[in-house]
């Protein structure tokens, strides 16, 4: 019990330290047994819904969704929510599946739930967009953020935007080291006589 405990612990600074220490954090999804994978679930969870969000506010879309008369402000969250959540796990499952493909092309002997999981901790910046750039973009914006034309256009748009983006390619990144780790481990398993 204890070490189940331990080990979800682990799990959840495992999900932050991705951003600094990704080789590690990507070395250690090397161990796919339920117990591990049961320890990781919570904090994959988390991150891809997090990251669903973050996704689903960066759509062209969700700049337009105000330009409706009949939605709101509680109309925009439940379906940056409600939405955030589809697409995060769309994009953990399909995106999981691309990137066994991917690794099992490239000679990583990896299991679907692996490759998920490289997906959902890939996901972290993301989430870090969510936290950091989107609160940041909305006390200065407030409301036009999801309005077409207002004060939400120009320079200062235009550098949330590419911090978003930067997101985006840092999740890229990082399913690249990922797939890297994984394909580590299953060239030392296959040189163990």
């Amino acid at each position: 019990m204890e070490s189940t405990r331990s080990l979800r612990k682990d799990w959840w600074l495992r999900a932050v330290a991705v951003l600094a220490h990704p080789r590690t954090t990507f070395a250690a999804l090397r161990d796919d047994s339920d117990e591990a994978a049961e320890a990781r679930q919570e904090p994959i969870l988390a991150i891809v819904f997090l990251a669903g969000i973050a996704g689903m506010l960066s759509t062209s879309l969700a700049g337009q969704l105000l330009d409706d008369a009949s939605f709101d402000d509680l109309n925009v969250v439940l379906w940056a929510f409600i939405g955030g959540g589809i697409y995060g796990a769309l994009v953990y499952f399909v995106g999981g599946l691309f990137v066994y493909a991917l690794g099992h092309g490239i000679g990583a002997r990896c299991s679907f739930r692996q490759a998920r999981h490289v997906v959902g901790l890939a996901s972290v910046p993301l989430v870090v967009s969510l936290v950091l750039v989107w609160p940041a973009r909305l006390a200065i914006y407030g409301d036009d953020v999801f309005r077409s034309g207002g004060s939400d256009t120009g320079v200062g748009d235009k550098l949330f935007e590419a911090l978003v983006a930067a997101s985006f390619v840092w999740s890229l990144a990082l399913v690249a080291v990922g797939l890297i780790e994984l394909r580590k481990a299953s060239s030392s398993a296959s040189s163990i006589p």
